[in-house]
């Protein structure tokens, strides 16, 4: 959980393009409005909370997005108690007590609200990863909690909620919380949500892609929120840990919506103080971008790949001559 949100957090379709994402912001327009204007609530119990920012609304969608709304415009991440706890339990009232949580609190807040207003909605436990020190390194025990709403009688009609990734992000070493709504996990994107997240039950993964184990969930690159933008999936190589020679290129490819411009792909490599981008020559082909790179430095080091200057994807590279 050290670096929970330092990465992470820095329409239910596969699709789910950058149009679609500024389309269905401006259908929650009124709902996002008219949360903002009843303010933190801050006498109320969770109950009353619950019945006050959902009772304009006939429809349960726009429920659960009031909830939201709410939740992350009002609740903060306890960077002291990410750090010393972990992700214990926390109860509905131990958050609204505080207005400061880890992301089991947030969810279970999430849960509680949606029950009031009798909307199904369940806890998820499980794990994301955010950094590089993760790769091939699953922790010992759970670290990280996010909700899926029940919305009709279909399997379809199970969806994606992270309000803990909705709320905003921290510094790099998990000490000051900067709110900052993030639309991209609400009804979050199925098939990017499940390379963020694994579940502990497998019931739990939607849509029918995902990882089959934790240890294949941990092997695999870091996928950051950006590639919600552009779709980012399927991409190459497959692992988190790339083992090459300065001899040879390493194949990247990855497959996008197809619905967002791309104008420059590019590498980050190196650590902080010796961080250098790399432009890239690439090609797309149906969607999928590909492109090759030849490590040029004989040592170990973190890489990102950005699309239009945005991070996507992590990987980290050991290199030999």
């Amino acid at each position: 959980m050290k670096h929970l949100l330092q990465s992470f957090l820095f329409s239910t379709c596969l699709l789910f393009s950058v149009n679609l994402h500024a389309q269905r912001s401006d259908h929650y327009k009124t709902i996002d409005e008219y949360v903002k204007s009843l303010g933190s609530l801050d006498t109320l119990n969770m109950g009353t909370i619950s019945y006050i920012v959902t009772k304009k609304f006939s429809d349960n969608s726009d429920k659960v997005r009031a909830i939201f709304d709410w939740i992350t415009g009002n609740i903060s991440l306890d960077c002291k108690l990410v750090r010393n706890g972990g992700n214990e339990k926390m109860t509905s009232d131990m958050v609204l007590k505080t207005r400061k949580t880890n992301s089991n609190g947030y969810a279970a807040l999430f849960q509680d609200m949606c029950s009031v207003v009798k909307i199904r909605c369940l806890t998820v436990d499980g794990y994301v990863k955010t950094s590089i020190e993760q790769l091939n390194d699953a922790p010992e025990e759970l670290n990280y909690t996010w909700n899926v709403v029940q919305l009709g009688q279909s399997p379809e009609s199970w969806y994606y909620i992270d309000v803990t990734a909705g709320s905003g992000f921290t510094d790099e070493k998990m000490t000051v919380f900067t709110k900052a709504f993030n639309d991209y996990y609400f009804f979050a994107d199925k098939n990017i949500f499940n390379l963020q997240h694994f579940p502990d039950n497998m019931a739990w993964q939607l849509g029918g892609s995902g990882s089959k184990s934790a240890k294949d969930f941990f092997s695999q690159p870091i996928v950051k929120d950006l590639a919600f933008e552009f779709g980012v999936s399927s991409f190459m190589p497959l692992t988190g840990l790339i083992k090459a020679t300065t001899k040879k290129p390493v194949q990247f490819s990855f497959k996008t919506n197809g619905n967002t411009k791309i104008d420059i792909v590019s590498l980050q490599v190196g650590t902080e103080k010796k961080k250098r981008l790399k432009t890239v020559d690439y090609t797309i082909n149906a969607g999928t971008v590909s492109f090759s790179y030849k490590f040029d430095e004989e040592e170990s080091y973190p890489v990102t790949v950005l699309i239009n200057n945005k991070p996507v994807l992590g990987y980290f590279a050991e290199i030999v001559e």
